[in-house]
C-alpha cells in the first residue's frame, strides 16, 4: 500500500526533482507582476455558491467576492461586517439592522435591505449553516427601507447575533438569494473586496479575482474574517496545479507566490529555501474525522459506528496525513481542543494504538455480513489521499470488506450526497476536516448536528442531542452551557456522530515577498495581503 510519496522518494531526491522540473507556467500565462498575486488552491472550485456547497475552495471564493452581515474577529467575537448599526427592542424579540453607507454590487447597483431578506432567507433553509437553528426561533424576516431590515422572534434568542456572526451570512443580490437552495447561483456577482473575472475564467486550470475598485472597506483594521478588507494588489488568480512537485517548483521559480497545503515531503526543501517560508494561518488547527452514512450498511447500525471510535489510531492517522511532527496532534473532545466546551465525557474509547479486537467484536455485534465499505478517496488533496488509503488498510486488518473509490474532490462532494447503498453509486465513509475553533462552538458546527436525512452527508439522528441542543441555546451564562456541552458530547459519541483521526495545523508555503496573510481558522482571504518587489 501507497500511503505518501515519501516511501519512495527521499527527501534529497524531492528536493532535486522539484528544482529540475521545467517551467510551467511562464509560457501560458501572463508575466508575473509586482500587484498580481498567483496562488495555488487545495481542491476544485466546481460550485461557487456557499448555500450550495460547504467545500472550504467554496468559502474562500465566497469571501472574495461577497461580504457578510456580521463575522468573527480573531478572537471569534462577533462584529459587524455590512451592518452599520443594530439594536433590539425592550421584549428582545425584535432586531432591527440599518446597512452602512458604501455599499454597491459589482455590477453596479446599490445593495439593498431587501438582499439581505433574501439572503437570511437563503441562509434559514441551508442544512450545512446554523441558519436552520435560528429559523426555528424567527417568525418573520422583513425589509423597513432600503437600508433597513427587521428580524422578529418568536421567542428571545440572546445568541442571535453570535449565531449570524458564526455562520457568515454572505449576502446575494436578491434575484440570486430567491433561487431555490437546491439550485446553485452561479452569477458570481457579489459586493465584496474581489470582483470575479468572468472573462478569464479558464475551469480546471484557473480562476482570476480583480480588486473591486469600488468597495469601502470598514475603518477597523483587519481581524480574522471582520475589519476592514483593504485590497492591496491588483489582481489574485487561482492556479490549478494538483501535483505536488509541480506547485513546489512553480514556487521556487517565483511563477506562483502562494501554495495553500504544500506536500509535507516537501517541508525540508521550502525550509531551506531563503525565498520560501512556511507559515501557519490557523493557529487553532485542523481537526481531522471521518464521516460514516448512517443510512446504509452497515453504519446504519450505532455498533458499527462505535467500532470506528476504537478502530482508530490518530498517532498513525495524523502521522499519514501531516508526517512533520511539528505539525500533529490528537484531539477526542467533539468540541475540539481549544474550546470553552473542550471536556473528557464519555472518551473511553480513546487509546493510544487504537484497539482493532474491540472495534472487531462490535463489528460482529453489529451483525456485519462482508458488505462492501465504500471510502471515497479525494486524489488531489494529498493529506486526505493518504488518510484513505490507510483507513482502507486498517478495515481490511480486521476483516472488512473495504474498497477505495478515488476521484478528485469536486468528483467527490457530488457523489457523498448520493444517500443510497454502494451499488448505487452510494459511499459508506469519506473523510474530511474543519477548523478547531470552529468544532469548538457548539453553533459554528451546527452543520453536523444528527438531524438525520435534513442535515449534512452522513445522516445520522438523535432525537436526545437535538433536545439538549435546544436547551443549550436559552442558557445564559457560560457554566450552564458548559455542563450541557458535557452532556452533548456524552450522547456524540454514544452515536459516533463522526471519528477523529488525529489533528494537523498544515502550514501553507508562500514566498517572501508575499506578506501580511490575514489569519482566519479554515480558510484563506485575500484582502489586505501585499505583495512586494523580488
Amino acid at each position: 500500500m501507497i500511503i505518501s510519496r515519501r516511501d519512495a522518494i527521499k527527501m534529497g531526491m524531492a528536493a532535486g526533482a522539484a528544482l529540475s522540473i521545467p517551467s510551467v507556467l511562464r509560457a501560458q500565462t501572463e508575466p508575473a507582476d509586482a500587484r498580481t498575486v498567483r496562488m495555488v488552491m487545495t481542491g476544485s472550485l466546481n460550485a461557487v455558491d456557499p448555500y450550495f456547497s460547504t467545500a472550504n475552495i467554496t468559502y474562500n471564493h465566497a469571501y472574495a467576492i461577497y461580504d457578510t452581515l456580521f463575522d468573527q474577529d480573531s478572537n471569534n467575537m462577533p462584529q459587524s461586517q455590512m451592518v452599520g448599526k443594530w439594536g433590539v427592542s425592550d421584549d428582545k424579540k425584535t432586531y432591527t439592522f440599518e446597512l452602512r453607507d458604501g455599499l454597491g454590487w459589482h455590477d453596479g447597483t446599490p445593495v439593498t435591505a431587501a438582499d439581505c431578506v433574501a439572503s437570511i432567507r437563503r441562509w434559514g433553509q441551508n442544512t450545512s449553516s446554523a441558519g436552520p437553528l435560528a429559523m426555528e426561533r424567527i417568525e418573520d424576516i422583513s425589509k423597513k427601507d432600503d437600508k433597513t431590515f427587521a428580524i422578529v422572534l418568536k421567542k428571545p434568542l440572546g445568541l442571535l447575533i453570535e449565531i449570524m456572526a458564526t455562520s457568515s451570512i454572505f449576502v446575494m443580490r436578491e434575484q440570486n438569494a430567491s433561487l431555490p437552495p437546491t439550485e446553485q447561483v452561479t452569477a458570481n456577482i457579489g459586493s465584496g473586496p474581489f470582483k470575479f473575472n468572468h472573462a478569464l475564467a479558464k475551469p480546471g486550470a484557473s480562476f482570476t479575482y480583480d480588486r473591486n475598485e469600488q468597495y469601502v472597506p470598514r475603518s477597523e483594521p483587519p481581524s480574522g474574517a471582520a475589519g476592514g478588507k483593504v485590497v492591496k494588489v491588483d489582481r489574485v488568480i487561482w492556479e490549478n496545479i494538483a501535483d505536488q512537485q509541480t506547485a513546489l517548483a512553480a514556487l521556487q521559480a517565483g511563477e506562483v507566490d502562494f501554495v495553500q497545503e504544500p506536500a509535507p515531503d516537501f517541508y525540508p526543501v521550502i525550509d531551506s529555501d531563503p525565498n520560501l517560508e512556511l507559515q501557519v494561518l490557523n493557529k487553532g488547527g485542523l481537526d481531522m474525522f471521518l464521516r460514516m452514512n448512517a443510512l446504509q450498511k452497515p453504519f446504519d447500525n450505532v455498533k458499527a459506528r462505535q467500532a470506528m471510535l476504537h478502530l482508530i489510531d490518530q498517532e498513525s492517522f495524523s502521522h499519514a496525513a501531516m508526517p512533520d511532527p511539528r505539525y500533529v496532534g490528537t484531539v477526542t473532545s467533539r468540541w475540539g481542543n481549544t474550546s470553552l466546551y473542550t471536556n473528557d465525557e464519555n472518551t473511553g474509547w480513546y487509546k493510544k494504538g487504537g484497539d482493532p479486537e474491540k472495534a472487531k467484536q462490535l463489528f460482529k455485534e453489529a451483525g456485519y455480513a462482508g458488505e462492501k465499505v465504500v471510502i471515497l478517496q479525494p486524489t488531489d488533496i494529498a493529506w486526505s489521499n493518504n488518510a484513505s488509503q490507510l483507513l482502507a488498510a486498517t478495515l481490511r486488518k480486521i476483516g472488512v470488506n473495504a474498497e477505495l473509490a478515488p476521484s478528485d474532490s469536486g468528483a467527490l462532494r457530488t457523489r457523498r450526497e448520493n444517500k443510497g447503498p454502494v451499488e448505487n453509486g452510494g459511499w459508506s465513509i469519506f473523510i474530511t476536516n474543519d477548523s478547531d475553533s470552529n468544532l469548538g462552538n457548539p453553533i459554528g458546527s451546527s452543520y453536523l448536528d444528527p438531524v438525520g436525512e435534513k442535515g449534512w452527508a452522513g445522516w445520522v439522528k438523535s432525537d436526545e442531542f437535538a433536545a439538549l441542543r435546544a436547551k443549550w441555546l436559552d442558557l445564559e451564562t457560560i457554566d450552564e452551557r458548559k455542563a450541557v456541552a458535557r452532556e452533548m458530547q456524552g450522547v456524540w459519541w454514544d452515536i459516533a456522530g463522526f471519528v477523529f483521526l488525529g489533528q494537523s495545523t498544515a502550514p501553507i508555503a508562500r514566498r517572501k515577498t508575499l506578506t501580511d496573510l490575514v489569519e482566519v481558522p479554515g480558510f484563506v482571504v485575500m484582502w489586505n495581503m501585499g505583495k512586494a518587489s523580488a
